[in-house]
Parts: C-alpha cells; structure tokens; sequence
C-alpha cells in the first residue's frame, strides 16, 4: 500500500499494521492510506501532487477492485479535476463522484 503525507508531498510503501496508517516520519503529520495502485508523482511536480491532494481530500482512494480490475479513472492534473468540479457544478453530482468520471464532456 502507498501511504502518502500531502504536506511532505512524499509516499512510502508499507504494509498497514494497526488500526490508522500511521504517521509522517518527516513531519509526524497524518499519512494517507492512498492504496496500491497509486502512481504516486515526483515531489517536484506541483501540479501532479495538487490533483493527488484534491482526490485524497474528496475521499478517494487508489486501491484497486476485485479480479484487477483497479480503481477506475482518477484525475491526474488540476486541469482534469477543474473539469470535474464543473461538472459536479452543472449537474450537482457530488464530488467524490465527478472526481472519478472519465469523460466529464459525455455527461450533461
């Protein structure tokens, strides 16, 4: 599983032990359980790491469905989740949901 601190823009792969994920070895804030499939972006990619923030804030995770079937579509840059926060404007899908919509243009 990667576990990922926002604030440290920084992930670690380890197995979960105990009932929360755990804490930032840098800056002892929360980690994120962000699951497996997780392409996690380099540190210095700003906005790669914005739009991990806005899917992790939204509650969505990275861990994959039975059979791998992985976890669906997740936006991968602050464009993409701009274009799904209109959506959910538009329509009033919610968030977590238009967060993991494909193709925000087939919906209207």
């Amino acid at each position: 599983m990667h576990f990922v601190c926002l604030s440290c823009r920084t992930a670690w792969k380890k197995t979960p032990t105990g009932p929360g994920p755990g804490h930032c070895p840098q800056c002892r804030g929360e980690l994120i359980d962000a699951g497996a499939d997780l392409a996690v972006p380099k540190r210095r990619d700003v906005a790669g790491w914005r739009a991990l923030e806005a899917v992790l804030r939204a509650g969505l995770t990275f861990h994959g469905g039975c059979c791998g079937t992985g976890p669906g579509f997740r936006p991968r840059t602050p464009r993409e989740v701009r274009e799904r926060l209109a959506l959910a404007g538009r329509t009033g899908m919610p968030v977590r949901r238009a967060l993991a919509v494909a193709d925000p243009t087939a919906i209207s």
